[in-house]
């Protein structure tokens, strides 16, 4: 990372900004924006972002230890610099920015790009399949009658998780007593929406079985189970129904009791 540095110290731009910034006249028609960083190579978008002013130009200069500095850095070893597009301008405020930033996140994919996360508000408001919306929206309360657990994951929750993602990221790791053991069912929620039941086999202490799709930090204390995914007579009557009402208002801990 070092070299990176001192590699971005000597040649903080790109050659078709010689001078570091957008000309002030330019940057005020520009007002609020929307832009990309490309790989000249083969037009591949590696970084998305939104600003005003110079904002489109800082990231030349940023010797931040990060996956875009890094993509930066790589490409001016082969002698190139990125190419930057203005993907929209003249924004009517920071939020339509904001907006139209996340959406193309969305759109090329973050997995895709060394942005760290995906764009503002994406999960609530970006893309997702229609039959995703329609649950989301028109989801109908349901009452819980088998003796579960609603786990909400809000935060580890996106559009698009592959089966294992979503049984990973409702699995563990929880602060939760002994009356787990009288739980049959875990139900994976995201904004008041069941997401997946699941068949509760077994708890065990944080981190005794093995994760593919996480990282954790501090988990002493705190437990999680093993399972599979509920018979279909047991998931029809609860995925895409709204639990909202297990879950009071201003209630902090993502962990209720149904049933």
């Amino acid at each position: 990372m070092k070299q990176i540095r001192e590699r971005l110290r000597a040649n903080p731009v790109g050659d078709s900004m010689p001078s570091g910034r957008i000309p002030a006249d330019v940057a005020t028609r520009l007002g609020w924006y929307v832009y990309a960083y490309v790989d000249p190579r083969d037009g591949s978008i590696f970084y998305v972002g939104k600003g005003k002013g110079q904002r489109l130009m800082a990231h030349l200069s940023d010797a931040a230890e990060s996956r875009k500095t890094c993509a930066i850095a790589s490409l001016r070893e082969a002698g190139l610099s990125p190419r930057l597009d203005v993907l929209a301008h003249g924004l009517a405020d920071e939020e339509t920015a904001f907006c139209i930033e996340a959406a193309v996140i969305d759109v090329v994919g973050l997995e895709r790009l060394t942005n760290e996360v995906r764009g503002w508000r994406s999960v609530e408001t970006g893309r997702m399949a229609l039959d995703e919306l329609v649950a989301y929206y028109g989801a109908n309360p349901v009452e819980v009658r088998d003796p579960s657990l609603l786990i909400r994951i809000n935060r580890l929750y996106r559009h698009g998780m592959t089966p294992l993602e979503l049984y990973e990221a409702t699995r563990g790791v929880w602060k939760i007593g002994l009356r787990r053991e009288q739980a049959r069912y875990a139900f994976a929620v995201f904004e008041q929406v069941v997401r997946e039941v699941y068949v509760i086999e077994r708890w065990h202490p944080a981190l005794t079985t093995k994760y593919t799709t996480r990282a954790f930090g501090e988990v002493s204390g705190r437990w999680e189970f093993t399972g599979r995914v509920a018979p279909e007579d047991v998931r029809s009557r609860y995925v895409g129904r709204s639990v909202a009402k297990y879950f009071k208002k201003g209630m902090q801990s993502p962990v209720t009791y149904a049933g």
